[in-house]
């Protein structure tokens, strides 16, 4: 039991309608108003001239309702229950409810109730109420879905979102064709690099019902994005195929990252468990981390939850959109890409607070030929046969079986993901032939809160292929080399990694090592506009790192990894070079992450990060140590 302090309540009349009810004193059992425990002091009154036999004010019952009596007194106008069980709804019948009463008022609209300017400390300024303005994203707005927009149930939500990246980094690329300056004549070129990204999302989201507690019944959202972004390098070639193009490129881009509609098909329990369906361009994740899947594309989804929200379920179909190059957002080109995903989820697995995932994914990518906005052919990726042979299209048909989970089992945070991928490939380029695939991805990370400090370490694990006879790469038609769909990875260090933060090309050979935003060394062109490509090194990852709540306002963030590749077959095709070692290096990085307000409206992050050249990374490129200076700031409205 809790006591309430005087003031305004509200009593539920019909599903539509509240009143308000003013109590001295108020019990709550429960914390909510199904079962509440009146204690009014002295007496309820209804109206100063409805007096009863007492002669008191407020005795005298309302009519057609039965006197309530209580430990403290009898009071009218209150329904008692007619049978017994858990207690239902106490209910004032609406045309009962005196208009003229001390303790009664009448208020249409309960979304507008005027909050009092009380002087809290007996300072100018101190209040803790404060007026709403349009504005102001943190008190009541009709744009933040505060109030209703229109009706009683319809919410309007407004979110306007800036993410400004600038990044300096140094990378392996190939000097410039016209070597017209000194130091160029080598292969490898200068890799210096500045690039400068602006993002601007506006949300726009109507929705009907009160989310409080259950979800919405019906929702209509659209989200563009405005991508300006600047790339300036040391050498030509890479800005685009087009070396007369110089060395700078300027390219800006508006893409449609969300239009769908959804709305609730049916209620499945009165513990608000749900069926809903959503159609549109829709973002999506698939797992914890980002590993398999990560997108905002047109598609139908089924989703929703069982046994009081503790079984959480997705039956989604994507068919793809093109992808602009330089901003990676979507264009109104067909992609002929089709994904297909079943998963849930489920709550306190084996423990408490630890969830676990089993989902199926099926990937089929029709055969194409596709250049990017730099006019660089990426899809046949231009590699081993497409450039001996001329162009040679292929089409993926891949099948994913994955468990992963999150959560913790007593004071150890557990992470952990496992994806068996199987399926064929028509005609891979490196391998020079139809493919079979089977192909492994494991990862794991465990880590330990004390006091404001997270302490982790984590494993990952892919598969490669090939096998090298005679200095020949040969496959005995499968293959071994994992890769994903569209990963956006957040594993090992995530941004602060140099690894999975920054793509490296592959000697310019038109395939990268590996793209920004995975951990994959996949050889594949381009990890949005490109095609998966299951004959590659693989990798082991090993990982350690701390998170530091230096402030409230203040983390800063330490990691550092070890790399290398599983199997180096591949490459040593790739690039006709024999022996290539297994060490990739040493990865390093730290950050600070910022949040001026204490809030996400505002989050400044900084950091740097290096690759130490391992022996392996030396065969391919050269022993130059590679870095990355960026900073993000995101402001949220």
């Amino acid at each position: 039991m809790r006591d309430l302090s005087p003031g305004s309540y509200q009593l539920k009349l019909d599903k539509d309608g509240y009143q308000p009810l003013n109590f001295p004193n108020v019990k709550l059992r429960s914390g909510e108003l199904l079962s509440l425990d009146l204690k009014l002091n002295p007496v309820l009154t209804t109206a100063p001239t409805n007096k009863g036999p007492s002669g008191l004010p407020g005795t005298a019952p309302l009519p057609g309702v039965a006197p309530e009596t209580t430990p403290t007194g009898t009071y009218p106008g209150l329904r008692k229950p007619q049978s017994a069980g858990p207690p239902g709804p106490l209910a004032i019948a609406p045309e009962q409810v005196p208009q003229d009463s001390a303790n009664f008022s009448p208020d249409p609209d309960r979304w507008d109730a005027t909050m009092p300017e009380w002087d809290r400390y007996g300072k100018p300024g101190e209040f803790p109420y404060t007026r709403s303005h349009w504005y102001d994203p943190f008190n009541r707005s009709k744009v933040k879905g505060d109030e209703p927009i229109f009706g009683q149930r319809w919410f309007f939500n407004f979110t306007g979102t800036s993410l400004t990246s600038i990044d300096a980094r140094r990378l392996p690329v190939p000097s410039g064709v016209a070597a017209e300056n000194p130091g160029s004549s080598d292969f490898f070129g200068r890799g210096g690099q500045g690039f400068v990204s602006e993002n601007l999302r506006l949300s726009f989201d109507l929705f009907r019902g009160d989310t409080s507690f259950r979800p919405v019944d019906f929702r209509i959202r659209f989200t563009p994005e405005v991508n300006l972004n600047f790339l300036q390098t040391r050498e030509r070639g890479l800005v685009n195929i087009d070396v007369r193009e110089g060395i700078a490129r300027f390219d800006q881009h508006t893409g449609i990252q969300e239009a769908f509609v959804e709305a609730k098909l049916h209620d499945l329990s009165p513990n608000f468990d749900f069926v809903s369906v959503r159609a549109g361009i829709q973002q999506f994740t698939s797992d914890f981390r980002g590993f398999l899947f990560s997108e905002e594309q047109p598609g139908v989804r089924i989703f929703g939850n069982l046994r009081s929200n503790r079984i959480n379920y997705n039956l989604a179909y994507f068919y793809f959109l093109e992808k602009d190059t330089n901003s990676g957002l979507n264009t109104f080109n067909q992609r002929h890409q089709q994904v297909y995903i079943g998963n849930v989820y489920i709550q306190d697995f084996l423990a408490k607070g630890y969830t676990t995932e089993f989902s199926f994914h099926y990937n089929r990518d029709d055969p194409s030929i596709h250049f990017d906005e730099n006019d660089f052919l990426v899809r046949p990726a231009p590699v081993g046969a497409v450039v001996n042979h001329g162009i040679l299209t292929h089409g993926i048909r891949a099948y994913y079986l994955g468990w992963t989970s999150n959560g913790h089992i007593g004071r150890l945070n557990v992470s952990h993901a496992f994806y068996q991928a199987l399926g064929h490939d028509t005609f891979n380029a490196i391998a020079g032939r139809r493919v079979d695939i089977n192909a492994r991805m494991a990862a794991l990370e465990l880590s330990v809160d004390k006091d404001w400090a997270r302490f982790r370490t984590s494993f990952f694990y892919s598969s490669g292929d090939g096998s090298n006879k005679s200095g020949i790469f040969r496959t005995d038609g499968t293959a071994h080399g994992f890769d994903t769909i569209v990963d956006e990875t957040h594993f090992a260090g995530g941004a602060f990694s140099f690894w999975d933060n920054e793509g490296i090309r592959l000697t310019g050979s038109g395939v990268a090592l590996v793209n920004p935003g995975s951990l994959l060394p996949s050889l594949r062109s381009n990890k949005e506009e490109g095609q998966a490509n299951f004959v590659n090194p693989g990798i082991y990852i090993a990982n350690v790192g701390a998170d530091f709540d230096v402030t409230p306002k203040i983390r800063a963030f330490v990691n550092g990894n070890y790399l290398r590749f599983d199997r180096t077959e591949p490459l040593e095709a790739i690039l006709f070079q024999s022996p290539i070692r297994h060490s990739i290096g040493t990865d390093l990085g730290v950050g600070v992450e910022y949040r001026p307000p204490l809030t996400e409206n505002i989050v400044i992050t900084g950091g740097a990060s290096t690759l130490l050249p391992g022996d392996g990374f030396k065969d391919i490129y050269n022993g130059r140590v590679l870095f990355s200076v960026f900073s993000t700031v995101r402001l949220v409205f």
